[in-house]
């Protein structure tokens, strides 16, 4: 059996940023989009490439990171399917300043400035809708960066493990990543997210099998991240 086509219209019509847009208008943003297979393991683009427009991923997952002087890497953030990244430096206009990376077989809509810049021109509402998305990312790094600051290791990983706000004990979580591109999310080193985990299975509030996490008792975990 032929598998359905994929229609970016479909897709951009289906995300808040273009929910309000008209046939027409989303007609014209698809126009500007161009998809993109990334197999898992493939660049998307590293830091100094120029930056042309933003992304959609449609599904899979991008790793964003930074490199250090040692030539390890801080991964910034994760992007997973209905999310986008890449806005802000497009309105820049400048390079990347991260490097780009699929997780897992990704598929990406990009969609060029050009493009975007007339669909603001034109509706005042997408306009504040793309400065919602960038607000909601600035604050999400922030966020981050308190937490790194003011939160013990152990804190940041169970507020980690509790952020789908489980209600029930033995509620189970996957790590959508490997522990170490966890550990690197929370600015933690594999070895001590490893031993993190090893501390709480000790004391009876979670179980660890590969990458699968049971809760097994949320209020205490609570009462230890507060």
């Amino acid at each position: 059996m032929e598998k359905p086509r994929f229609s970016p219209e479909t897709f951009l019509s289906r995300m808040a940023l273009f929910d309000a847009m008209s046939p027409a208008e989303l007609a014209a943003i698809a126009a500007g989009t161009s998809e993109r297979h990334v197999e898992k393991g493939g660049i998307i683009f590293q830091r100094g490439d120029p930056c042309l427009g933003f992304h959609l991923v449609v599904f899979g997952q991008v790793k964003l990171a930074a490199g250090s002087a040692s030539g390890g890497e801080k991964i910034i953030e994760l992007i997973g399917p209905g999310h986008s990244f890449g806005e802000a430096l497009m309105f820049m206009e400048k390079p990347y300043i991260v490097s780009a990376t699929a997780l897992a077989d990704t598929l990406l809509l990009h969609v060029t400035r050009e493009v975007v810049f007339d669909g603001i021109e034109h509706d005042p509402g997408f306009a504040r809708k793309m400065l919602a998305g960038l607000s909601r990312r600035m604050h999400g790094l922030i966020c981050d960066m308190e937490s790194y600051a003011l939160r013990s290791g152990t804190e940041r990983v169970i507020g980690y493990l509790l952020q789908d706000e489980a209600t029930a004990d033995g509620h189970q979580c996957t790590l959508p990543v490997s522990k170490a591109v966890v550990a690197s999310r929370l600015n933690l080193t594999p070895e001590h997210f490893s031993r993190i985990l090893a501390d709480l299975s000790a004391h009876g509030l979670l179980s660890v099998q590969g990458r699968q996490v049971t809760l097994l008792d949320i209020d205490a975990l609570r009462g230890y991240a507060g």
